[in-house]
């Protein structure tokens, strides 16, 4: 049936006169092997005057982007809501479905080595909750031989007489270790949360409890670890089922944390559940298949997110001719292939008060990625999982949920993803051609199957050049060398400087996700130089996570940009937490908080202007010694050695590391730059004179 009525569209083609029948014929032909058009063909075929009718239909019609009619649609991109409160509470009067205990080891006790038998409850508060419960904590620990480790737990129903139905024993570890914050990883509390929605998931429970028996925790403690506990409770409730027929309906309702209170720990359980939304946020876009995820389906998530909450929140998607005008080349290269059209978006976040920092969080949108022309083939391609490959643009988008609910001050964040697919076409780009990015750079392709750092390449360059960013994190699915290096459970990190690297693993530290710093080696250069481009695409396989981020840095001005660079390809997919992870949307939002917390360095110039003042002060106070103190020219000839050798040489070097152009340069204030520049030069110039008065009183 099929070619009878591609046959029939070239007859048409063939026959009928009007340009317009005939541009339709065309379209008619080169669409014919669309099912549902097929089969209407097949129902309602009645000769020549319906395939006309039909072709004039298809050729008038707009071009719209490609569309799968059998795929899964209408699917909510918002999770289940949970109303999480904290308020100091006694745990034995609570009642409820769930109650979950967080307790420490030195709550326990082992038998004597002398003597068998099993852990006891050794904690008073302990023993007398147990006595109320009717004895359901003691069962825990002898019948499941509970020690209270950190990340283990059980779960119990409780007696007729107990106010709560069940009850669950969650460890916290050794009680001098915790903290609210891990040195590495994820936050014991956060490992509470997702303790309890794993119970209240088992037990069917509609309401729940959280206590801590004998808290080491003082009150701000307290607060930070509700937050974390609410982070890791809408996390951990979590589930990858909403493609399913009948997906998970979560039962949990409402959540109490009776370890705390007051305003403070509203605001930090506020902060934790805005966070774990955008991680959610993320995890539901890279579990979406790339038939329902692509580039314009990002474009609305990002509408999305500007719509809920439009005060602080601006977006502009750049179609390809746009993109055109900007010479976008290494990003619409890529796209080319794709019968969709690529999405350059760009969401901005502006806070309502001052503006003291401009940032952008940039992320790799690659919909699904095939490798193009150099096919994702054979055995570990994971061509079935490319699905993921825009993790960082999830990742990127997440993070924007996050601070559309935070609303941190003394921010401006602009979140750009250059969204596209990376197919194979006749017009799809080959190895070997040579593409232009925005800046004029030439590339050299020399594999299509790293494609993710060319959009990357005319992303970064619109966050300098457009948006006036003066510090930039990039994040991406971009390089398997990455998963070799680094495995699953954490990202590489590449930052052009020591300060940057560490506001970035600060930002990990308090969201509990793992970054490993890598060196931006820069002999691996070598790899990536063309004889016929300014720069290959792709170097060899020894360090390819290393060129990768090199690469990028070729379009980072790194003496005037802060940038660092994340590669998630390990961690932003883990099948034993149920697939996407979300990783990098808590972290990046950290981070952008932190950067609004950052003071400008103007307000601290008093410093710099200090020591110029004594480096000036000095050079007067040693002249006049040398004039008119016989007795002191020794002492001013010692004191302009001390001066010219050691000291104003390292003051010198504190103005150029603290106030110079790599720290902070587009926020500075015109005091900064000129004590910047004035205060090497000054002291400079004070040491000339000492020196030729030294040498003026040494001739006389």
């Amino acid at each position: 049936m099929a070619t009878r009525l591609l046959t029939a569209g070239r007859l048409l083609q063939r026959s009928l006169h009007g340009s317009g029948l005939r541009a339709a014929a065309r379209a008619f032909t080169v669409g014919a092997a669309r099912r549902p058009l097929l089969q209407a063909a097949r129902r309602n075929l009645a000769g020549w005057r319906f395939l006309a009718t039909a072709a004039t239909a298809a050729g008038d019609a707009a071009p719209e982007p490609r569309s799968y009619p059998y795929g899964p649609t209408s699917v909510s991109l918002d999770p289940r809501e949970v109303a999480i409160t904290a308020a100091p509470g006694a745990a034995n009067s609570w009642a409820g479905d769930l109650l979950v205990l967080g307790v420490c080891e030195d709550a326990f006790e082992a038998p004597a080595a002398d003597k068998e038998g099993p852990t006891a409850i050794k904690s008073d508060a302990l023993k007398a909750l147990d006595a109320h419960l009717g004895g359901a904590l003691s069962d825990i620990v002898t019948r499941y031989e509970f020690k209270g480790k950190a990340g283990s737990s059980q779960t119990v129903r409780c007696g007729g007489g107990s106010s709560a139905q069940y009850v669950t024993l969650c460890g916290l570890g050794p009680r001098d270790k915790l903290k609210v914050v891990a040195d590495w990883g994820t936050s014991p509390f956060q490992q509470l949360g997702a303790c309890v929605a794993a119970a209240a998931k088992s037990a069917k429970a509609k309401s729940a409890a959280v206590a801590l028996l004998d808290s080491p925790l003082a009150d701000a403690d307290a607060a930070g670890a509700a937050g974390k506990v609410a982070n890791g409770l809408l996390n951990g409730g979590y589930e990858s089922t909403r493609f399913k027929t009948k997906p998970a309906k979560p039962t949990l309702e409402k959540v109490e944390l009776l370890f705390a209170g007051g305003s403070d720990a509203a605001a930090a359980v506020a902060k934790g559940a805005a966070l774990a939304k955008g991680a959610i946020f993320t995890r539901y876009l890279v579990e979406a298949p790339p038939n329902v995820c692509t580039p314009t389906y990002m474009a609305e998530a990002a509408a999305k997110i500007a719509s809920e909450a439009p005060e602080v929140m601006s977006l502009e998607v750049l179609e390809k001719d746009e993109c055109e005008k900007l010479g976008m080349g290494l990003f619409l290269g890529v796209s080319e292939a794709s019968a969709e059209p690529p999405k350059f978006i760009h969401l901005t976040y502006t806070p309502k008060g001052e503006v003291k920092r401009n940032i952008a969080i940039v992320g790799k949108g690659l919909t699904f990625d095939s490798g193009g022309y150099n096919l994702k083939a054979g055995a570990g391609s994971m061509i079935e999982m490319m699905k993921f490959d825009m993790g960082g643009a999830g990742a990127t988008l997440g993070a924007a949920k996050a601070l559309a609910h935070i609303q941190p001050e003394g921010v401006k964040v602009h979140f750009i993803i250059a969204s596209c697919e990376n197919m194979v076409d006749a017009k799809g780009c080959r190895p070997g051609d040579i593409l232009v990015a925005s800046n004029g750079k030439t590339v050299e392709i020399n594999n299509t199957d790293a494609e993710g750092r060319l959009t990357l390449a005319d992303a970064l360059l619109f966050a300098q050049n457009q948006c006036g960013a003066e510090a930039i994190v990039d994040i991406a699915t971009l390089t398997g060398a990455c998963m070799i290096a680094l495995g699953d459970g954490m990202c590489a990190l590449y930052s052009s400087t020591d300060d940057v690297a560490a506001a970035v693993q600060a930002a990990a530290k308090a969201a509990g996700e793992k970054v490993w710093r890598m060196p931006l080696e820069d002999s691996y250069m070598e790899q990536l130089k063309s004889p016929v481009a300014d720069m290959k695409n792709a170097g060899g396989r020894l360090g390819g996570s290393i060129t990768a981020a090199l690469f990028l840095k070729e379009f980072v001005k790194t003496d005037k940009v802060q940038w660092s660079h994340l590669d998630i390809a390990g961690p932003v997919w883990r099948e034993k937490e149920g697939g996407a992870t979300g990783f990098g949307a808590q972290l990046l939002a950290e981070w952008a908080i932190g950067q609004g917390n950052c003071t400008p360095r103007a307000a601290t110039m008093g410093w710099p202007w200090f020591v110029i003042f004594l480096q000036l002060a000095s050079t007067a106070l040693a002249g006049l010694a040398l004039l008119h103190a016989p007795r002191l020219r020794l002492g001013a000839i010692a004191w302009v050695a001390l001066t010219s050798c050691f000291i104003w040489p390292l003051a010198n070097s504190y103005l150029n590391l603290h106030y110079g152009a790599e720290v902070y340069p587009s926020s500075r204030s015109a005091g900064a730059a000129s004590a910047a520049v004035a205060g090497p030069t000054l002291c400079a110039f004070a040491n000339i004179i000492l020196i030729l008065m030294l040498g003026w009183t040494a001739a006389k």
